[in-house]
């Protein structure tokens, strides 16, 4: 079996409240497809960046919480393909609250998948993370390349994983995991290192704290990582695999913010900041993805270069709207 483009008529998208899950549900939507998009449930009844979706009469939003299996069983129910990236994602706060990740991460997973497998053995794109890889010990990292839980949220991530690709192995569940790089674009956390940047030169500061400027990452613009799970929802033969979407490029947190500065035309001082410096064994020294697997199974290519996905993200942020949705002077753990 081969590519089948999607002919459903609904599809779940777990986390899309969320930076990925809001662009992702708008891809969809573009195609035609019936959205169930799953908002984190809250008393303020917000959606969070659903919010800035346009009405679409093929979009439903509903509002609760992964970690209950009865939720997750009923949610699931009438649909066709899961998109599942609803996660607690952030590693400096993994430090502080290590046990809700695994709550959200891997309990959430769990319930997931027992109830694609209940309600029909519904297929199953189940999101994981680069950091699972942890420092390179080669490059480009492909997708045998060992994992090392170099943090809470990165153990989490693995257990989530382990536990996901458990039920296509015991039940035949048709899951695919789908392994993102480090993805940035409009509507980013400002915890993540782009935002940060962009919005503190947008509002006029002219000396940045930062972590370590050294690392490398594969940075991929949002659009291109919702090519790329799309792609795999497609792809039949993408069926029981672990899968990179990745650009098969690495460049340093300096030279990223190089560009930041060149696109913003600013004269900004970055500053180093003990308060933000990963511990020493928990420091992900080098990403830099081989996306070879999903470029063979799927023909997936990204559309964006760094240049062009940083241009981009720089216009959505400084639109004075955007920017003022960030608390740009407090560091967001």
């Amino acid at each position: 079996m081969g590519k089948n483009k999607i002919t459903v008529k609904k599809i779940l998208v777990t986390g899309a409240d969320g930076f990925i899950g809001s662009h992702l549900t708008e891809a969809l939507l573009r195609k035609g497809h019936k959205v169930k998009a799953l908002s984190q449930y809250n008393s303020f009844n917000n959606w969070g960046w659903l919010e800035d979706i346009d009405e679409n009469n093929k979009l439903e939003v509903v509002s609760g919480d992964i970690r209950d299996p009865h939720f997750c069983k009923e949610i699931t129910k009438g649909v066709d393909i899961i998109f599942h990236l609803a996660a607690l994602i952030a590693i400096p706060y993994s430090y502080i609250a290590p046990s809700s990740y695994v709550d959200t991460n891997v309990t959430g997973t769990l319930n997931i998948c027992q109830a694609a497998k209940e309600n029909g053995n519904i297929r199953v794109i189940h999101t994981s993370t680069s950091e699972v890889y942890g420092t390179a010990q080669y490059v480009p990292i492909d997708e045998k390349h060992p994992k090392q839980a170099q943090s809470p949220y990165s153990a989490s991530k693995i257990g989530a994983d382990a536990m996901a690709m458990s039920f296509f192995n015991a039940f035949n569940l048709p899951l695919t995991i789908a392994r993102p790089f480090n993805t940035y674009g409009p509507r980013q956390s400002a915890r993540a290192i782009i935002p940060t940047i962009i919005t503190q030169i947008a509002n006029g500061v002219k000396e940045i704290k930062l972590g370590d400027l050294s690392p490398t990452r594969d940075f991929n613009f949002v659009k291109d990582t919702c090519k790329g799970f799309i792609a795999l929802a497609e792809n039949d033969k993408t069926i029981g695999k672990e899968i990179n979407i990745s650009s098969n490029f690495e460049i340093s947190m300096k030279d990223t913010l190089d560009l930041i500065k060149k696109i913003m035309k600013s004269d900004v001082r970055f500053i180093t900041d003990e308060q933000r410096l990963r511990p020493e064994k928990s420091e992900v020294f080098r990403l830099w993805g081989d996306n070879s697997l999903i470029t063979e199974l799927t023909g997936f290519t990204p559309d964006y270069d760094i240049e062009k996905g940083l241009k981009e993200t720089c216009d959505w942020f400084c639109l004075p709207a955007n920017l003022l949705k960030y608390k740009a002077n407090i560091y967001n753990v």
